[in-house]
């Protein structure tokens, strides 16, 4: 994605919102994840994002985009990268997320808003408000939240 001055800001919304679903999928092993990615068994990687992110978004928010990468040299650390496909309310994001041992990213690869305002900080403002909508609320969370 042809980074804007706003790029930066809705990352960091977007890696906010989705380091949960993040860390669920570092506790599984680099070694499955690689022979996942290499073999092509992309329906058992989306049966994996599916289940990491059912825990934290509602159904069909968070799904596996279709493709990956990873880096594995001898004796290096591992990091697999996975694309996503996020869809909260009125959002639209296309992104790799990228898991290593003792970290994950998040790049925007594209994001399109079904009502797409002329002011780029409504639209980041509508992201981050779809976000946190389409998240399960625990009781007690909306106290602390307000």
């Amino acid at each position: 994605m042809k980074k804007c001055p706003y790029s930066a800001q809705r990352e960091q919304i977007l890696a906010e919102a989705i380091s949960p679903v993040a860390g669920e999928l570092r506790l599984l092993d680099a070694a499955d994840l690689i022979s996942l990615l290499r073999f092509e068994r992309y329906g058992n990687i989306a049966d994996l994002v599916a289940s990491a992110a059912e825990l934290y978004f509602l159904p069909g928010t968070v799904n596996f985009g279709l493709g990956g990468d990873y880096k594995l040299d001898w004796g290096g650390p591992a990091e697999v990268t996975i694309d996503l496909e996020i869809k909260p309310h009125g959002v639209t994001i296309y992104a790799k997320l990228a898991l290593a041992e003792h970290h994950a990213g998040i790049e925007i690869n594209h994001i399109a808003f079904d009502r797409a305002s002329t002011d780029p900080d409504e639209n980041t403002a509508l992201l981050a408000r779809s976000l946190m909508d389409a998240r399960y609320v625990i009781h007690g969370e909306i106290a602390r939240a307000s």
